[in-house]
This record gives C-alpha cells, structure tokens and sequence, in this order.
C-alpha cells in the first residue's frame, strides 16, 4: 500500500516535469525557428549587395565619361577592375573566413562596400578607381563565403536558400539598372553622389547581419583540414579546364553586355532612363532562365543541349540588337537575359556535379572562379577599346556572338557524366 500510494503521489510531478520539457522544446524550436527566419532575411540582404554598386555604373558610364574626360576604354575598367578582384581574392576568401570566422567576416565585407561607395563621393578619378577596388574585394570574398555558410546553416533547405540567393544576386542588378537614373534625375544628384547612395543599402545589411557577427563560426577542424589539403593535378585536367572556360565565357558575356548595353541602346536613340531599364528587364528574365535550367537539365533536354539554348538565346539577342536595336529591345532583352540567365545557372551547376567529392569541388570552384572572372574582366574593356577603335557597336557586339562558339563547345564537354580527375594530397 505504501507503495501504491507513492507512485500516485509521484504522478502528478512526472506529469508536470513533462508538459515543462514539451513547453521548453516548443519554445527552443520557435527560437531556433526565429534564428533562422533572421539568419535568411541578413543573407537575402547580403546577396542584394553583391551587384548593385558594380552595375549602378553602367548607365551613368556616357555621364562620367563626360564629366571626367576619360575614354571608353578607361571607364570600362570601373567595370573590369572588381572581376579581377573576384578572380584573384577568391582563392584568398576562406583562409579570411577561418581567420575572423565566417559571420563577422561577412559584416567585413559590407564595410569594404560602403567605405568604396563613400571613396566615390571625392572629385578625383583616382579615387573612383580606389573606390571600385575596395568595393570588388568585399564583394569577392562574400561570393565565396555566402554559399558555404548556406550549406552549412541551411542543410534541410539548401534549395530554397540557393534559390533566394540566386534571386537576390539578379534582383540587386535589376534594381541598380533600372533605377540608378531615375533617382538622378528624380533627385537632383550628380552622378558620384548617385552611386555612393548604392552604400546604404550595404548599411541596412550590415545592421540587420551584426547580431550574427557577435558569435564567431570557425570552419571545422575536418574542413580546414581539407582546405589545407588541395587536390593535385587538378589543373591538368581537361574537364576542369572546360568547366573553368564555361563559367568564364558566360561571365564575359554577362558583364561586358551589363558594361555596355544602356550606351548602345542610348546610341540607338533611347533615353538614359530607358537605356537603364531595358538592362533591369533583361536581368529580371535572368532570375526565371536561372530556375528553369537546374529543373529540365537532364530530365527533359541534357545539359550539353540547354547549354547551346542558352547561347542561342544570348547570340539572337545579339543579332538582334545588331539590326534593330530599339525598335525590338524588349524583345532582345527577353531573349538575352533568357539565355545568360540558363547559362549562369548551368555554369554553377557544372562546378558541382563535376566533382566527385567536397574536396573535388571546393577546389574546382576556386579554380573556375579565379580564371573564370579574370577573363571576364576582360570583356568590359576589349568592348569599350574595339568602340573606341571602330566608332560603332558593331565590331563590339560581332566579337561577343564569335565567343558564343568555344561557350557552347567548352558548354558540350563540361557537360559529360564525369568527374573531373585529381588527387587528393595527403
């Protein structure tokens, strides 16, 4: 009886201690839910950065060429210099995350923005140059370390954060061109204080991501030890190299069109504000060709084959803008961002399923954005020199189409079900 009286009298305390620990779960799973709700918003903020203040040049380039008496082929620099920064900082970006850790080397990156946007400000070329710079090295770095604090924040919803990624990066480039001109002028500002403003919007994403920069990540001892280990003949491997020359061809393709495209439409007799939106049209088609690739790729067209759509679609935008630039822009545009948008996608995509392993891809990732963006870097100017030389927009625009031939080619092979073959090093 004692017994039985005991376990009665211990009932109702399990009972309470149960419904605590469910209540204390309940409310461990909303925080933690809350957590990562915050964790994304500072992402998507983060991602909106990584474009606006390159392509925010882009259709004030006959205004500073203007005022600043500099050449095309000088002002395509402001677009080439921070694709050289990509090229050459990327192998650079997760010794710097390991170092300060990924969070807080984040909110660095967003500092490195707005203190280029505010250099911007000074009435000195040198200083536009210097600010351009400063502003290529943040967004460098941030390109490396935003997908890997992705994956490893987010590993029940890579997808839909990739894919929240990948729409921030076009978003912030349709947002710089289609209003970068339209608040000039709405405003009243020159041209230096037009593109300093693109620093704000780096402000609010510092502000909202310092919460996560006051808890220092470290990689893992088992990924820097990876890290530390690359993976040797990589570099004499053929498919890698394919891999590589897609990402940069798609890259040049993409980032000499951005450069150029509102001062060809400009020349074609659209206005400034126009010009700049058909550059933010084309890129907002860019957001749907970089989703609908990953979906059909292998299920209804092989990779190869999407590859050569997407370079089709870029060359009849070409062709297009050749013969009637303004009449048919919108529909150029459509075409365009189409094409660079499934071109993008599947360049990404290849780094990924071309690697048989983490090691595989994170060096091949390095080695396809190194060189990758460093002939990318060369676009902007090689267009704005061949303008210079011709006096026209043909010679520029019939070079672009002849590079969509080794794109499709190198688009083939790396395309093959392989991997790309290297060995780990001990």
């Amino acid at each position: 009886m004692p017994d039985d009286t005991a376990a009665t009298a211990d009932a109702p305390a399990n009972t309470e201690a149960t419904t605590t620990t469910t209540a204390t779960t309940a409310t461990t799973q909303l925080g933690a839910g809350r957590g990562l709700l915050f964790l994304g918003v500072g992402v998507v903020l983060l991602a909106l950065n990584l474009r606006p203040a390159l392509v925010a040049v882009s259709p004030l380039t006959d205004t500073i060429r203007a005022d600043s008496g500099m050449s095309a082929t000088a002002t395509s620099l402001l677009t080439a210099l921070p694709l050289l920064c990509f090229g050459l900082l990327a192998p650079l970006a997760p010794r710097i995350g390991r170092r300060l850790g990924v969070e807080r080397a984040l909110l660095a990156t967003m500092a490195l923005v707005g203190v280029g946007t505010a250099l911007r400000l000074l009435d000195s070329v040198v200083a536009l140059f210097a600010g351009t710079v400063v502003i290529g090295a943040g967004i460098a770095v941030a390109n490396v370390l935003l997908p890997g604090l992705i994956k490893r924040d987010f590993p029940g919803r890579a997808g839909l954060m990739t894919g929240l990624y990948s729409m921030s990066l076009f978003a912030g480039a349709a947002l710089a061109a289609g209003i970068t001109v339209p608040v000039q002028h709405a405003a009243g500002l020159s041209w230096r204080t037009t593109l300093a403003c693109w620093g704000a919007l780096a402000l609010v994403a510092a502000v909202v991501w310092l919460p996560q920069a006051r808890r220092r990540t470290a990689v893992p001892a088992a990924a820097a030890g990876q890290g530390a280990r690359p993976v040797r003949g990589l570099w004499r491997s053929p498919l890698a190299w394919q891999v590589t020359a897609f990402m940069g061809l798609q890259s040049l393709n993409y980032y000499a069109a951005a450069a150029w495209l509102p001062s060809l439409l400009k020349d074609a007799g659209l206005s400034e504000g126009d010009a700049g939106w058909m550059l933010s049209f084309s890129s907002l088609l860019g957001i749907l060709g970089s989703f609908v690739a990953p979906v059909i790729v292998g299920r209804r067209l092989p990779a190869g084959v999407l590859a050569a759509v997407g370079a089709l679609g870029c060359a009849l935008g070409f062709v297009g803008l050749l013969t009637a630039p303004a009449g048919g822009a919108y529909l150029w545009m459509v075409l365009l961002g189409l094409g660079q948008g499934v071109s993008i996608s599947l360049a990404l995509l290849f780094i990924v399923q071309r690697s048989p392993d983490i090691r595989h891809t994170a060096q091949l990732s390095s080695m396809a954005q190194c060189f990758g963006y460093i002939l990318a870097a060369s676009g902007p100017a090689v267009l704005g020199a061949l303008h210079d030389a011709s006096g026209n927009w043909t010679l520029p625009l019939t070079v672009l189409l002849l590079l969509l031939v080794p794109q499709v080619a190198v688009g083939f092979g790396a395309s093959r079900d392989r991997h790309v073959a290297g060995t780990p090093s001990c």
